[in-house]
């Protein structure tokens, strides 16, 4: 099997394109062990079944899903702790787009095939998951159950490396579990952006927090905690992110490479397709609505041997003391900050050639390819021997 790898999400549009990719790739080449879901970041726990419904769709339904905390550390009222002010997360806007993500909550769960594995204990009877005490397995567990349970199913001698493509909370709690870095081989940090007169940050409903990045400011504390820790963390910060996506007249330059189809999930959009690349269609969301920079740990992740990575190692430190116009910062710290390799520099050209090759491959196919298809599924009647 290939290396070992947890994947940790907040479920944003570009989450689960980097995820579709990751379930392309060989498991020769990356062995993912489970993922983490985060409902701190860019979408509300229920999420989560959207996460069930692609495995589903992807035939890997024995890929563990843990879901972490609802609030950032330190944000868990000290007396009620089913509560919290919200500090970080309210910076989010609500409706499409924001917390309430249509594309990814409604859009891709109205389409993709339904999972036995839900948010709720609601378990659909046709999906076979009947809401019983005889289904432990298809109750929700949470991040850090998900991530022991891999860790004890580790062959001797295996360390797992860790892709991150939110806050990093789910992380933060790892590395306070015992025994659990020791494990750990490197941590993929897809985020954060690195202080200075000419990177701007993304956090764009705190117009006075001019340099900080969303997966960071999310979650500061949990940073904090990631970034002093003695993990082996390769940054790949929002300007490389930002340089690395093409535009949609860019893309469509392509040919063949990529189709860009409907930004809906009408089963119009499977003809052309053969039953082999039906997968494909969970790129279908508008792409100009997406911000792509977002599969790029994945891709890095891969290996592939033509993107001309560059990287510098640089003395980082997190703006962590609470005020909401620095909090989230990553600033240089010559005396008091952990040297991180940073990600600098990637081809383009090769990144994009590479992914759309990915999700066109024949291999590792969806095995169903719509709840459409799902339903027919169901309706039809087994066949008899006469």
């Amino acid at each position: 099997m290939g290396k070992p790898v947890v994947y940790d999400m907040d479920m944003s549009s570009g989450d689960f394109l980097a995820l579709l990719y990751l379930l392309k790739l060989p498991v020769e080449l990356i062995n993912l062990k489970g993922i983490l879901v985060s409902p701190t970041g860019w979408a509300t726990s229920a999420t989560v079944d959207v996460v069930y419904d692609l495995l589903h769709m992807m035939g890997r339904d024995d890929i563990p899903v843990g879901l972490g905390d609802v609030f950032a550390v330190g944000q868990e009222h000290p007396t009620f702790p089913g509560i919290s002010d919200c500090k970080y997360v309210k910076a989010i806007p609500l409706g499409s787009g924001g917390l309430m993500d249509s594309d990814t909550l409604y859009g891709l769960a109205r389409n993709l095939p339904r999972s036995p594995r839900r948010y709720t204990a609601e378990n659909s009877l046709k999906s076979g998951a009947p809401r019983d005490t005889d289904h432990p397995e298809l109750r929700l567990p949470s991040a850090v159950d998900v991530w022991k349970s891999i860790v004890e199913s580790l062959d001797p001698g295996s360390k797992i490396t860790i892709l991150t493509n939110g806050p990093l909370t789910n992380l933060a709690k790892i590395i306070h579990s015992e025994n659990s870095t020791s494990v750990i081989q490197e941590v993929y940090i897809v985020g954060g952006n690195i202080d200075n007169d000419t990177n701007k940050g993304n956090v764009f409903t705190v117009p006075s927090n001019e340099h900080a990045e969303f997966n960071i400011f999310l979650d500061p504390l949990a940073a904090k905690i990631v970034f002093e820790s003695k993990l082996n963390i390769t940054l790949i910060p929002l300007q490389l992110q930002k340089e690395s996506v093409l535009s949609v007249q860019s893309l469509t330059s392509w040919g063949p490479r990529v189709e860009l189809l409907s930004p809906h999930f009408p089963s119009a959009c499977f003809q052309g397709y053969g039953n082999h690349n039906r997968d494909i269609v969970a790129i279908i969301m508008c792409l100009q609505d997406i911000f792509l920079g977002e599969i790029l740990g994945a891709v890095i992740l891969g290996g592939h041997s033509h993107l001309n990575l560059t990287y510098n190692f640089k003395p980082l430190k997190i703006v962590a003391d609470g005020d909401i116009s620095n909090v989230g910062q990553i600033i240089i710290d010559e005396e008091q900050g952990k040297p991180v390799k940073v990600m600098e520099s990637v081809n383009v050209a090769a990144y994009y050639d590479h992914f759309a090759e990915v999700l066109r491959d024949k291999n590792q196919s969806a095995v169903i390819g719509s709840f459409q298809e799902q339903e027919e599924i169901w309706n039809t009647p087994p066949k008899q021997n006469i």
